[in-house]
């Protein structure tokens, strides 16, 4: 776990600076369009776009972009239609990579993210050619200077979490997908923020990487993100400290 969170917090701070160029935004549009166009655009009633409005708020998106993206969605609104597209392959040293899109012309997509990862020394898969390799969990980030130890371990156990690691800047708290939300809530209600809180895919182990492939591997990863269709890139890599201290 502990290399998905490092890797995991990297892309939150990435992402923070990319908010700041508005760049995220399209990214955040699109899927709180497809949560609201397949379960409907009320949050309290739809978990997945809940959880789409609280990351964009969490960029500052303001509330009328969020109240258009989800009447585009549910059809209130005329607005391109977004399908979902998942993406499997490796890349440099063996690493897994799932790439998970939003896309309103797959042909053009799946053309352009194999030509990504066969620039970067990588090449794309078949459906299922890596998706056994990552198990679907929730994931939450709390800054250490928000709570001590005691309390967010009792708070996240009680509430049903399945694992909480103690980072050097904060905790991490693991749980199953259907336990996500009331775990979530849970830290909310005690008025504890929340740094991250995400359903993501973790890697059930993980391939550690030398410099120079830790180096090709997040140009791939960094190649993959920024492409307007990928909303999320998962890789079964552990980069050591010193050496993503370097390349990062």
């Amino acid at each position: 776990m502990a290399g998905h969170s490092k890797w995991a917090q990297i892309k939150h701070k990435k992402a923070k600076v990319d908010a700041k160029r508005g760049k995220i935004f399209t990214k955040l549009i699109r899927e709180i369009m497809v949560a609201a166009r397949i379960g409907g655009g009320d949050p309290d009633h739809n978990p997945r776009l809940r959880l789409a409005i609280d990351r964009a708020k969490s960029y500052n998106m303001p509330m009328e972009n969020i109240e258009r993206a989800i009447k585009k969605g549910t059809g209130e609104l005329e607005g391109v239609k977004y399908e979902n597209a998942v993406f499997e392959g490796y890349g440099p040293g063996g690493v897994a990579i799932l790439v998970v899109t939003l896309t309103d012309n797959k042909n053009r997509t799946t053309g352009e993210i194999r030509h990504i990862f066969t620039k970067h020394g990588g090449n794309l898969g078949s459906p299922g050619s890596v998706a056994w390799q990552f198990k679907e969990k929730g994931f939450i980030v709390i800054d250490k200077s928000a709570a001590d130890e005691d309390t967010v371990f009792e708070i996240a156990i009680e509430a049903g979490a399945e694992d909480v690691v103690t980072g050097d800047e904060s905790y991490e708290v693991y749980t199953d997908p259907k336990d996500f939300e009331s775990v979530k809530k849970a830290f909310e209600e005690k008025g504890i923020p929340l740094a991250q809180a995400e359903i993501t895919m973790l890697p059930q182990s993980t391939v550690k990487l030398n410099e120079k492939d830790a180096e090709k591997v997040l140009k791939l990863v960094n190649a993959l993100e920024d492409h307007d269709d990928v909303q999320q890139v998962y890789a079964n890599f552990d980069i050591p400290d010193e050496i993503l201290q370097k390349v990062a």
